[in-house]
Protein backbone atom coordinates (compact mmCIF):
# COMPACT_ATOMS: atom_id res chain seq x y z
CA UNK A 1 0.00 0.00 0.00
CA UNK A 2 1.27 3.37 -1.07
CA UNK A 3 0.71 5.06 2.21
CA UNK A 4 1.07 1.88 4.47
CA UNK A 5 4.07 0.62 6.69
CA UNK A 6 6.77 0.44 5.35
CA UNK A 7 8.05 -3.57 4.03
CA UNK A 8 11.75 -3.66 5.69
CA UNK A 9 12.18 -7.05 4.05
CA UNK A 10 11.81 -5.11 0.98
CA UNK A 11 14.67 -2.40 2.28
CA UNK A 12 17.44 -4.28 2.79
CA UNK A 13 19.63 -2.89 0.19
CA UNK A 14 18.44 1.01 0.89
CA UNK A 15 19.07 0.01 4.63
CA UNK A 16 22.79 -1.35 3.85
CA UNK A 17 23.77 1.81 1.82
CA UNK A 18 22.09 3.69 4.59
CA UNK A 19 23.87 2.39 7.35
CA UNK A 20 27.00 2.59 5.48
CA UNK A 21 26.74 6.32 5.18
CA UNK A 22 29.09 8.71 7.21
CA UNK A 23 26.70 9.83 9.05
CA UNK A 24 25.18 6.61 10.79
CA UNK A 25 29.01 5.63 11.08
CA UNK A 26 29.85 8.33 13.41
CA UNK A 27 26.31 7.50 15.52
CA UNK A 28 27.26 3.88 15.37
CA UNK A 29 30.83 4.61 16.82
CA UNK A 30 29.05 7.00 19.67
CA UNK A 31 26.55 4.24 21.20
CA UNK A 32 29.75 1.42 20.86
CA UNK A 33 31.79 4.29 22.28
CA UNK A 34 28.73 5.21 25.35
CA UNK A 35 28.09 1.21 25.82
CA UNK A 36 31.41 0.25 27.02
CA UNK A 37 31.71 -3.36 25.65
CA UNK A 38 33.49 -5.48 28.01
CA UNK A 39 35.22 -8.72 27.10
CA UNK A 40 32.56 -12.19 27.60
CA UNK A 41 30.07 -9.70 28.34
CA UNK A 42 26.15 -10.46 26.55
CA UNK A 43 24.45 -7.59 24.31
CA UNK A 44 21.44 -7.79 22.33
CA UNK A 45 20.89 -5.67 19.81
CA UNK A 46 17.34 -4.71 19.01
CA UNK A 47 16.39 -3.99 15.87
CA UNK A 48 19.62 -4.87 14.41
CA UNK A 49 18.80 -4.20 10.28
CA UNK A 50 22.15 -5.61 8.71
CA UNK A 51 24.27 -5.63 11.51
CA UNK A 52 25.16 -1.48 11.98
CA UNK A 53 25.74 -2.16 15.77
CA UNK A 54 26.28 -6.21 15.93
CA UNK A 55 29.01 -6.35 13.69
CA UNK A 56 30.54 -3.46 15.47
CA UNK A 57 30.49 -5.01 18.62
CA UNK A 58 30.73 -8.96 18.28
CA UNK A 59 34.54 -8.77 18.14
CA UNK A 60 34.48 -6.84 21.42
CA UNK A 61 32.09 -9.27 23.71
CA UNK A 62 31.04 -12.64 24.22
CA UNK A 63 27.94 -12.92 22.63
CA UNK A 64 25.44 -10.49 20.62
CA UNK A 65 22.27 -11.43 20.39
CA UNK A 66 21.21 -9.59 16.81
CA UNK A 67 17.07 -9.08 16.76
CA UNK A 68 15.09 -7.81 13.98
CA UNK A 69 11.59 -8.66 12.98
CA UNK A 70 12.37 -8.60 9.38
CA UNK A 71 13.56 -12.28 8.01
CA UNK A 72 15.32 -10.35 5.03
CA UNK A 73 17.06 -8.21 7.40
CA UNK A 74 18.63 -11.05 9.45
CA UNK A 75 19.76 -13.43 6.69
CA UNK A 76 21.49 -10.45 5.18
CA UNK A 77 23.27 -10.22 8.36
CA UNK A 78 23.83 -13.97 9.37
CA UNK A 79 25.78 -14.17 5.94
CA UNK A 80 28.00 -11.04 6.67
CA UNK A 81 28.60 -12.71 10.07
CA UNK A 82 29.39 -15.98 8.66
CA UNK A 83 31.95 -13.99 6.07
CA UNK A 84 33.28 -12.19 9.15
CA UNK A 85 33.91 -15.53 10.94
CA UNK A 86 32.10 -14.46 14.22
CA UNK A 87 30.31 -16.94 15.68
CA UNK A 88 29.34 -15.54 18.93
CA UNK A 89 26.72 -13.37 16.52
CA UNK A 90 23.58 -15.13 17.09
CA UNK A 91 20.88 -13.25 14.46
CA UNK A 92 17.14 -14.34 15.56
CA UNK A 93 14.00 -12.88 13.90
CA UNK A 94 11.79 -11.76 16.96
CA UNK A 95 9.48 -8.58 17.49
CA UNK A 96 11.44 -5.67 19.85
CA UNK A 97 8.42 -5.80 22.20
CA UNK A 98 8.16 -9.75 23.12
CA UNK A 99 11.96 -10.53 23.33
CA UNK A 100 12.86 -14.35 22.72
CA UNK A 101 15.33 -13.77 26.55
CA UNK A 102 15.50 -15.04 29.37
CA UNK A 103 15.26 -12.29 32.70
CA UNK A 104 18.42 -10.65 33.55
CA UNK A 105 20.45 -12.55 30.48
CA UNK A 106 22.07 -9.56 29.19
CA UNK A 107 24.74 -6.98 30.21
CA UNK A 108 24.16 -4.80 27.69
CA UNK A 109 21.42 -3.57 25.58
CA UNK A 110 21.72 -1.53 22.58
CA UNK A 111 19.53 -0.66 19.75
CA UNK A 112 19.65 2.16 16.68
CA UNK A 113 16.88 3.27 14.78
CA UNK A 114 14.13 1.06 15.48
CA UNK A 115 12.31 3.11 17.75
CA UNK A 116 10.76 5.35 15.94
CA UNK A 117 8.90 3.11 13.93
CA UNK A 118 6.75 2.29 16.64
CA UNK A 119 3.91 3.91 18.51
CA UNK A 120 4.73 5.49 22.04
CA UNK A 121 2.98 2.52 23.77
CA UNK A 122 4.98 -0.10 21.74
CA UNK A 123 8.22 1.80 22.49
CA UNK A 124 7.53 1.30 26.35
CA UNK A 125 6.75 -2.40 26.01
CA UNK A 126 9.87 -2.25 23.92
CA UNK A 127 11.72 -0.33 27.02
CA UNK A 128 10.02 -2.88 29.05
CA UNK A 129 11.46 -6.27 27.74
CA UNK A 130 14.72 -4.18 27.35
CA UNK A 131 14.39 -3.89 31.60
CA UNK A 132 13.30 -7.23 31.52
CA UNK A 133 16.20 -9.26 30.07
CA UNK A 134 18.97 -6.82 31.36
CA UNK A 135 21.11 -7.76 34.39
CA UNK A 136 20.73 -5.36 37.91
CA UNK A 137 23.53 -3.18 36.65
CA UNK A 138 22.87 -3.58 33.10
CA UNK A 139 23.40 -0.83 30.80
CA UNK A 140 21.26 0.47 28.16
CA UNK A 141 22.05 2.74 24.83
CA UNK A 142 20.00 3.66 22.61
CA UNK A 143 20.16 5.78 18.95
CA UNK A 144 16.86 6.89 17.17
CA UNK A 145 15.50 10.02 15.86
CA UNK A 146 14.71 12.62 19.01
CA UNK A 147 12.19 14.76 18.25
CA UNK A 148 8.37 15.44 17.97
CA UNK A 149 6.10 17.13 15.84
CA UNK A 150 5.87 19.54 18.72
CA UNK A 151 5.61 23.31 17.45
CA UNK A 152 5.53 24.36 20.86
CA UNK A 153 9.55 22.80 21.43
CA UNK A 154 12.41 24.84 19.72
CA UNK A 155 14.31 21.91 19.05
CA UNK A 156 11.37 20.42 17.63
CA UNK A 157 10.59 23.44 15.38
CA UNK A 158 14.15 23.50 14.16
CA UNK A 159 14.24 19.84 13.04
CA UNK A 160 10.97 19.96 11.44
CA UNK A 161 11.78 23.33 9.48
CA UNK A 162 15.57 21.67 8.60
CA UNK A 163 13.76 18.45 7.02
CA UNK A 164 11.39 20.11 5.03
CA UNK A 165 13.78 22.67 3.18
CA UNK A 166 15.88 19.74 2.82
CA UNK A 167 13.25 17.26 1.02
CA UNK A 168 11.40 20.33 -0.24
CA UNK A 169 14.98 21.09 -2.40
CA UNK A 170 14.39 18.76 -4.12
CA UNK A 171 12.02 20.11 -6.65
CA UNK A 172 9.32 18.11 -7.52
CA UNK A 173 10.13 14.58 -6.08
CA UNK A 174 10.91 16.49 -3.03
CA UNK A 175 7.41 18.36 -2.86
CA UNK A 176 5.90 14.97 -3.65
CA UNK A 177 7.41 13.22 -0.59
CA UNK A 178 6.61 16.34 1.37
CA UNK A 179 2.65 15.61 0.48
CA UNK A 180 3.34 11.81 0.79
CA UNK A 181 4.77 12.24 4.26
CA UNK A 182 1.99 14.65 5.26
CA UNK A 183 -1.11 12.35 4.19
CA UNK A 184 1.29 9.42 6.19
CA UNK A 185 0.86 11.59 9.09
CA UNK A 186 -2.86 12.10 8.81
CA UNK A 187 -3.00 8.40 8.41
CA UNK A 188 -1.00 7.54 11.80
CA UNK A 189 1.19 5.29 9.21
CA UNK A 190 4.25 8.08 9.49
CA UNK A 191 7.59 7.14 11.92
CA UNK A 192 6.49 7.96 15.39
CA UNK A 193 9.61 9.67 16.50
CA UNK A 194 9.64 11.12 20.12
CA UNK A 195 11.61 13.45 22.10
CA UNK A 196 14.09 14.29 24.82
CA UNK A 197 11.12 14.62 27.23
CA UNK A 198 9.50 11.75 26.15
CA UNK A 199 12.36 9.83 26.43
CA UNK A 200 13.16 10.86 29.79
CA UNK A 201 10.38 9.93 31.24
CA UNK A 202 9.51 6.85 29.31
CA UNK A 203 13.11 5.37 31.39
CA UNK A 204 11.95 6.24 34.34
CA UNK A 205 9.07 4.84 34.11
CA UNK A 206 10.09 1.93 32.76
CA UNK A 207 12.76 1.47 36.28
CA UNK A 208 15.92 2.43 34.55
CA UNK A 209 18.31 5.07 36.33
CA UNK A 210 21.39 7.39 35.24
CA UNK A 211 19.36 8.39 32.30
CA UNK A 212 21.66 10.52 30.05
CA UNK A 213 20.54 12.38 26.26
CA UNK A 214 23.04 13.17 24.10
CA UNK A 215 20.98 15.54 21.20
CA UNK A 216 23.41 15.14 17.55
CA UNK A 217 23.68 18.31 15.18
CA UNK A 218 20.49 16.38 13.30
CA UNK A 219 17.07 14.89 14.02
CA UNK A 220 19.05 12.13 16.20
CA UNK A 221 19.97 11.44 19.64
CA UNK A 222 21.25 8.68 21.94
CA UNK A 223 20.17 7.83 25.36
CA UNK A 224 22.37 5.45 27.91
CA UNK A 225 20.31 4.19 31.27
CA UNK A 226 21.28 1.18 33.21
CA UNK A 227 18.86 -1.25 35.41
CA UNK A 228 19.97 -0.48 39.17
CA UNK A 229 20.81 -3.28 41.59
CA UNK A 230 16.88 -4.41 43.19
CA UNK A 231 16.08 -6.13 45.79
CA UNK A 232 14.83 -9.62 45.57
CA UNK A 233 11.50 -8.15 45.60
CA UNK A 234 11.53 -6.26 43.13
CA UNK A 235 12.84 -8.81 40.69
CA UNK A 236 9.67 -10.80 40.95
CA UNK A 237 11.40 -13.58 43.28
CA UNK A 238 10.44 -12.59 46.93
CA UNK A 239 10.66 -15.56 49.30
CA UNK A 240 7.60 -16.56 50.03
CA UNK A 241 6.36 -14.93 53.88
CA UNK A 242 5.89 -16.94 56.74
CA UNK A 243 2.87 -16.95 58.76
CA UNK A 244 3.55 -17.50 62.46
CA UNK A 245 1.00 -19.13 64.11
CA UNK A 246 -1.46 -17.69 66.44
CA UNK A 247 0.07 -16.84 69.92
CA UNK A 248 3.13 -17.25 68.98
CA UNK A 249 6.00 -15.39 70.12
CA UNK A 250 7.42 -12.95 67.82
CA UNK A 251 10.55 -13.67 65.63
Amino acid sequence: MFFGRKDWSAHVHNVEEVALGPGFQALRDRIVELASPRAGEIAVDVGSGTGLLALALAPRLGTVWAIDSSRAMTEYLRVKAVSAELDNLRVVVASAVCLPLDACSADLVISNYCFHEMHHRDKERGLAEAFRILKPGGRLVIGDMMFALNPACARDRRVVITKLRAIGGRGLPGLARVLKNAVRIALGSWEHPANEAWWREALKRAGFAGVRVELQPHEGGIVAATRPAMTAARLGTAPPQIVAPPGAPPA
